[in-house]
């Protein structure tokens, strides 16, 4: 497939444009004319560049990529360093970050939710339909302490789990990565229960004052799910091999 191609594919796919971000959505860096194999990842680290070289990719795929508002623009250090190898090898690199958070089906919430057997029923900001976290239910009441035990055997990790609210819970806000600070917007919608990736120490007063369960997961091991989804639907879909590498990290 031909690099443009695959970011138009990607674009329509993820429905980039419709959602405001603070980073570029797409190709980022330009490579080879010519798609066939392609490496996806979270993160576009020196350690997943190298391992993409490796594999003999033509395209890296990833949630977290560069130019970030706010960054610092010279091309200096670690950034020096992975732009010149993604260019020596004449590697394209494609980042998709909020479009592949909220995408219904292959987004991070939505791959995290049916780990974890959930069903969502709403965004956070309702009646947004690019609400960045979202709603989600169990089937049935669950003791904290059982479900907060399924989030560790589900992700291999251990996690921090603050139990601040009721023992048995039903509705639960749910928003993968850095997503600490919409636990107001939870305990608002009535969760039982917010989950994402990181927590500040300012969470953890509002959760007790909020009275809302919380549960910090890793913000890597939170947004493992939606890339590697991507990539099989890529699988599935195209003539493109995808292959996902999980480079740990334990933030």
């Amino acid at each position: 497939m031909n690099n443009f191609e695959l970011e138009t594919y990607l674009n329509q796919l993820l429905k980039s444009s419709a959602i405001r971000d603070y980073c570029p959505n797409g190709m980022q860096v330009e490579g080879k004319s010519q798609v066939a194999k392609v490496v996806t990842g979270v993160t576009a680290s020196q350690a997943l560049i190298d391992a993409a070289i490796e594999e003999g990719a033509d395209a890296i795929l990833v949630h977290h990529g560069y130019f970030w508002k706010g960054e610092a623009q010279q091309v200096v250090g670690m950034k020096r360093n992975r732009l010149k190898a993604l260019l020596a090898n004449d590697i394209n690199l494609y980042g998709y970050h909020l479009p592949l958070d909220i995408h219904p089906e292959l987004g991070n919430n939505a791959q995290l939710a049916k780990l974890f057997g959930l069903t969502i029923t709403d965004g956070l900001e309702a009646g947004n339909p690019n609400s960045v976290g979202n709603l989600a239910s169990l089937d049935c009441e669950t003791d904290i302490q059982v479900f907060a035990q399924l989030v560790e055997d589900k992700l291999q990790r251990k996690i921090l789990l603050e139990a601040a609210g009721k023992s048995n819970i039903k509705t639960i806000g749910l928003c993968t990565g850095g997503a600490q600070d919409f636990i107001d917007q939870a305990a608002a919608r009535g969760a039982d229960l917010y989950i994402t990736g990181e927590v500040s120490e300012r969470t953890i007063h509002s959760a007790r004052e909020l009275g809302i369960n919380f549960i910090s997961a890793g913000h890597h091991a939170t947004e493992r799910y939606g890339v590697k989804a991507l990539g099989e639907y890529l699988n599935d879909n195209t003539n493109l091999k995808c292959t996902f590498i999980d480079i740990d990290n334990p933030a």
